[in-house]
């Protein structure tokens, strides 16, 4: 109780502070809106201004980048995770595409958007392409060091006890492994976001704007409020995202591992 009091307070010192800062004019607000400008775009934007209807943009370009998001990350998962194990696993497979993947991880995601307008054109298979080569490549590196992170007793005596092919990977090999498997799908998540950004500021697709092209369009027409406001919303769906989902699985993690009691 204390603990989310103290953190309560801070944040409220902080906008307070922001807020001050800008009335006084230590900043401009023309370059970095206050807090209660940024509530006024979230305001007008819900419940409409001047007689004007309500826009929703905002709700509807969180809905389209959420669909983009939950598409790339569940690909590369679905891709990430098995070639991980087998980069764990065999020499082989980890002195190709383990070797790969530690390249491309450090890539910037901003660095697929050419190849991606050149092959797929302005269409969401283009802003799919970025999210998913954003997002792959640290899960399979994140997999592969979990695996590779089993103490080998635990495989010894899997096998002494008569554990191999399935049975070894399901009951032994990914239970083993999985703390850091979850720890790669967290950084995927937020590879996932970045390049999910970068892909719908370069890709225009008039079909369906998303939290990236309202960021790009409030830049272009020196809309702060509406920059600041994106960007907001932008940490509260991830920060959603880790409560929700990541926190209360590794949560259990460490309560099955002792490090934690319920």
């Amino acid at each position: 109780m204390i603990r989310r009091a103290a953190t309560a307070l801070f944040f409220l010192l902080l906008l307070a502070g922001w807020e001050v800062a800008v009335r006084r004019e230590w900043i401009s607000g023309l370059l970095f809106p206050s807090p209660l400008q940024v509530l006024a775009y979230f305001r007008d934007d819900f419940f409409g201004r001047d007689g004007a209807p309500p826009a929703f943009a905002l709700a509807k370009a969180t809905w389209v980048t959420g669909s983009r998001l939950a598409q790339g990350y569940i690909m590369g998962l679905l891709i990430g995770i098995p070639a991980g194990i087998f980069c764990g696993r065999f020499e082989i497979v980890r002195s190709t595409i383990g070797q790969v993947s530690l390249l491309l991880q450090s890539l910037p995601s901003v660095c697929w958007v050419p190849l991606a307008l050149l092959w797929y054109g302005q269409r969401e298979e283009a802003i799919l392409f970025i999210v998913v080569m954003g997002t792959v490549w640290s899960i399979v590196v994140a997999t592969q060091d979990g695996v590779r992170g089993i103490p080998p007793l635990y495989l010894r005596a899997a096998a002494t006890m008569g554990s191999k092919g399935f049975h070894l990977w399901t009951r032994v090999v990914l239970p083993a492994a999985f703390p850091a498997i979850v720890g790669g799908m967290k950084q995927g998540w937020a590879f996932a976001w970045r390049s999910l950004m970068a892909g719908e500021i370069y890709v225009t697709i008039l079909t369906g704007f998303g939290l990236g092209s309202l960021l790009h369009f409030g830049r272009e027409l020196h809309d702060m409020a509406q920059v600041v406001g994106v960007m907001v919303t932008i940490m509260l769906v991830g920060l959603l995202a880790d409560r929700t989902v990541f926190s209360p699985i590794e949560r259990a993690l460490r309560v099955r591992w002792g490090l934690e009691h319920t």
